[in-house]
This record gives C-alpha cells, structure tokens and sequence, in this order.
C-alpha cells in the first residue's frame, strides 16, 4: 500500500491514512475480506510511528470500514453489509451534515448549484 502522507498539512497522519484507506474502499482497490499491512509494516513503509497507524486502524475499526483479529490482522469490512441498519443510518446523517456544510460554503463562495453537482459526480465516479 502506497499512502501520500503530506506532514506539513493540518489535518493529523492518522486521519489522512484512514482517509486513504477509505477512499481506497470505495474505488474498488480493497475488496471485502482484504487484509491490509500490518500496523508494523505500514508504519515502517510510511516512516511514522506504529502509535499512529494503529490510531488510524482503530479508528477505521469503530467506524466498521474493517475487522481485526489476531490472527489475521486488519481486513477490509464493506459498511451495511452485514444489516447495520443503526450503525447506516447514523452515517448517512453524518454525511448529510458535511454536505450541507460544504454546499453552504460553496454557495458563499460563488459555486452555483450546477458546477457544485459536477464536482460532486466527478469525485463521486473517482
């Protein structure tokens, strides 16, 4: 796995390598039941902190994207596939909040409805 951490940028490594990973997911790139590296190895590919990646792995955990076991380590978990209704739901509600956040913003900013929906389907077909 190859991550594009970028160290000078605001938002914490841990939440840009459970950004990778799960954009990763969604294009297709791990399927359901994929293990990823090990919180060793992916560290020492990334030059940080073990702490860090498990934080990332953790967090990716609670939020359903994987499963962990001794054993086998992290593996890729798809959300909703196993009847998490509450768990969706709740999601789905988180979204809706970022998106009408964002179209607010976009909508100060001069971005009509018509380019923000563009933006939207291209990032969307990523």
């Amino acid at each position: 796995m190859i991550l594009t951490l970028d160290f000078s940028s605001d938002l914490p490594i841990y939440l840009q390598i459970r950004n990778a990973i799960v954009t990763a997911i969604a294009r297709g790139e791990y399927a359901e039941g994929q293990r990823l590296p090990t919180v060793r190895a992916l560290a020492m590919e990334a030059g940080i902190n073990t702490m860090t990646v498990n934080k990332a792995y953790q967090l990716l955990k609670q939020q359903g994207y994987i499963i962990t076991d001794r054993r086998n380590g992290a593996m890729v978990h798809l959300p909703g596939g196993d009847g998490g209704r509450g768990l969706l739901e709740e999601k789905r509600k988180a979204i809706w909040e970022e998106l009408s956040l964002i179209a607010a913003e976009a909508k100060l900013h001069g971005i009509s409805e018509q380019e923000l929906t563009e933006i939207l389907q291209k990032v969307y077909r990523r």
